[in-house]
């Protein structure tokens, strides 16, 4: 184990549980960190949950700044980097101002800064919005990602859309994590309807409207939850589709949920589905696997562990693939959807615990700082 106690950094991300997998991924982390003795401070921008999520970050400090324009921009953000005197900045995700503060910093202080795109360098996310990117990319995205002395990936397909963006940095290979909760022995069956659970943000690339689309055809058995934050009012049309297609009243829309709300639906429910076209490496399967929930999920979740495993069902994020997806599902019994939560628990015991991560990144760190050996997650390109 890497002596960690001489670390100073800035980590800059989204500070509120609005933010989603990014938030809970982050503040497990540092958290972790600071366990190590690790010096940690969180700058993000404030918003509406600030004061009630700060519990969420438990002893990391955590420095709330002022933005405006729709890019996030903060003069506050600055000024706190350049009083914070430490000796690496930690960027999570990207195509926002943090990023180009965190460039300015950099170049300012020529010290290291490693930063971790969360998926958003995958190609189905750069073509959303792909003007936004291209024109934050001239102004300071593609210059950041080009000078950072590591970029983190959190999967192999991430690494390879990582050269695909022509990028020959340092990548450090490390997955996120879960904390694990307490379970009981298993319940079996609860009712005669079986809840499939969505948990997450509510944005196209996630496959919902596709969901839908197959629902009609699918067992009457089965009950969907969808539970999440809506991103750009993308819920109120999937609220239509489904009124229109007559399963209104198979399919559920609770809205964000958080906290004990969060963990007691992992709790109750049967199945989890994400049918996504594009993801970093989903914190909402990791969780469900940990609630030993079996899962159905696209190859673009990046976790095909998850299917060598006999944890997941496989799906392409079409209406006919998923249908078939959720027929094996549902052909499954009792015991063999328990066996397959199961396996899926275990899966994550085994690699993506937020320990072992927290080693493998205070490693990364030390190598950034010292120059010392790099660990056995840093990967180097030959181009």
């Amino acid at each position: 184990m890497h002596d960690s106690s001489n670390i100073k950094i800035a980590v800059l991300t989204g500070i509120s549980c609005s933010d989603g997998g990014l938030y809970y991924a982050v503040t497990s982390l540092c958290r972790e960190l600071r366990a190590r003795s690790i010096d940690v401070s969180v700058f993000g921008p404030g918003g509406k949950y600030t004061d009630e999520d700060r519990r969420a970050w438990g002893e990391v400090p955590v420095v709330p700044y002022k933005t405006f324009s729709p890019m996030g921009f903060s003069c506050s953000l600055r000024g706190g980097l350049a009083k914070s005197k430490v000796g690496l900045v930690h960027q999570h995700g990207i195509w926002l101002d943090n990023q180009w503060a965190s460039l300015q910093w950099q170049q300012r202080t020529k010290r290291p800064v490693v930063i971790s795109p969360h998926g958003m360098l995958d190609p189905w996310a750069i073509k959303n919005a792909a003007w936004k990117k291209k024109l934050a990319g001239a102004l300071f995205a593609n210059k950041s990602l080009k000078d950072a002395t590591c970029i983190h990936a959190l999967c192999r397909s991430e690494v390879e859309s990582i050269r695909a963006y022509g990028l020959r940095n340092p990548v450090a290979l490390i997955p996120n994590g879960v904390e694990l909760p307490r379970l009981g022995s298993f319940e079996g069956r609860r009712s005669q309807t079986k809840m499939l659970l969505f948990l997450g943000r509510i944005h196209p690339k996630k496959g919902l409207a596709e969901l839908l689309l197959a629902w009609p055809r699918f067992s009457k058995d089965w009950k969907l939850v969808v539970a999440g934050w809506d991103d750009g009012g993308h819920e109120q049309g999937l609220r239509a589709q489904a009124g229109k297609m007559g399963i209104g009243d198979r399919v559920e829309f609770l809205g964000p949920q958080y906290g004990e709300k969060k963990e007691q639906l992992l709790r109750v429910a049967d199945a989890f589905v994400l049918p996504s076209f594009s993801e970093g490496l989903p914190m909402s399967v990791l969780e469900a696997w940990s609630f030993r929930l079996p899962v159905v999920m696209t190859g673009f979740c990046n976790l095909p562990e998850g299917f060598d495993a006999g944890a997941a069902v496989q799906i392409e994020p079409n209406e006919d693939s998923i249908l078939q997806g959720l027929e094996q599902l549902a052909a499954l019994t009792d015991e063999e959807l328990q066996a397959m939560g199961s396996n899926g628990r275990a899966l994550v015991e085994e690699r993506f615990t937020w320990s072992k991560i927290a080693e493998n990144m205070a490693q990364v760190y030390q190598w950034c700082l010292t120059g010392s050996n790099p660990p056995a997650c840093m990967e180097f390109s030959d181009g």
